[in-house]
């Protein structure tokens, strides 16, 4: 006991990734009334009615800019102050204890599980039928999915895998790894308030040419690393091959971000992943087919079982230190 109680922080964090991890495989999402991103998207939703302007309406760019970037800023102040205090709140406790509750806070800022059987279940829709894969889909992507194609829904759904790997699994660790549980907070309140503002033109009868910039840029600059980081993942169990096509891919994306974890796992499996008139990644490779898909969830699972094993092996060399 007198060990547990002298494990550094670093034990603590890694613990508590590792915990964050088995609830998410175990458990998946807590209810909605109990989920810090329900709370965020509500704070957002309330703020954005008010920032934005109505499809149709004069233009005011600075009133717009400015009351979107003073909405972002006082949601990332209560989320980081929100996160500061429990963390402060369980200082006094065990480390044992400290890795528990803090692996559970970190939880709900993190979703492998929803992200991995939301995938499956668009390719289980297309077993069943084409409409019913479309509308599967239809619920990862905002784009029209009334006219796709079966191997036009798995673009879609493996590149959405691929995406959200980077935003809903890699960047709040690294986050977390950073800055603690206020960093994979600010983190996830960013990734939300992109997903919500950050469109460029009229979205939801809202214009957000203006009001959703903020949120696009932060969005962009907190994903900058991690989703390089989740690309060079996705690339590792094949010994970095096909390297320079991921970097020759990664640009072809409006998104500066998006295109490394896709444009990986695209080349990676020897796929095309597209967006009619959007963008086109690794344009040699064959359309995907069901195959494909369980692939890129395996590859995908691979990269979150390697995070677990990082952070047990930190978890151990920590423990061990504090030995010395």
């Amino acid at each position: 006991m007198a060990l547990l109680a002298s494990v550094p922080d670093a034990a603590v964090l890694a613990g508590a990734v590792l915990v964050a991890l088995v609830l998410d495989v175990v458990f998946g999402e807590p209810p909605a009334r109990l989920h810090p991103v329900v709370v965020m998207g509500r704070y957002l939703g309330a703020v954005g009615r008010r920032i934005s302007r109505a499809a149709g309406a004069v233009p005011r760019p600075g009133a717009e800019f400015w009351g979107g970037a003073l909405g972002w800023c006082l949601g990332a102040t209560l989320v980081v102050a929100a996160a500061a205090a429990l963390s402060a709140a369980l200082q006094p406790l065990h480390p044992l204890a400290q890795a528990v509750l803090l692996g559970g806070l970190l939880k709900p800022l993190l979703s492998w599980r929803m992200l991995r059987d939301e995938v499956r279940a668009v390719e289980a829709g297309l077993t069943e039928s084409l409409d019913a894969g479309r509308r599967r889909v239809g619920w990862l992507v905002s784009r029209d999915v009334s006219a796709l194609s079966p191997s036009q829904v798995r673009e879609a759904a493996v590149s959405t895998l691929a995406e959200n790997l980077n935003d809903s699994v890699v960047a709040p660790l690294f986050w977390f790894a950073v800055a603690g549980l206020p960093g994979a907070a600010l983190y996830r309140l960013a990734n939300t308030a992109d997903a919500m503002w950050g469109y460029r033109g009229e979205r939801g009868g809202r214009d957000w040419t203006w009001a959703g910039r903020w949120a696009a840029r932060a969005d962009d600059v907190l994903s900058w690393l991690p989703a390089r980081l989740t690309a060079l993942l996705i690339a590792l169990p094949s010994a970095g091959r096909g390297w320079s096509g991921v970097v020759a891919n990664a640009g072809r994306t409006p998104s500066p971000n998006g295109g490394w974890p896709m444009g990986a796992l695209a080349v990676d499996l020897g796929i095309r992943l597209g967006k009619s008139g959007v963008y086109e990644l690794n344009a040699a490779g064959r359309p995907p087919e069901a195959a494909d898909t369980v692939r890129a969830l395996r590859r995908c699972g691979q990269v979150v079982a390697l995070l677990a094993g990082l952070a047990a092996a930190g978890l151990l060399l920590a423990v061990l230190g504090s030995v010395r």
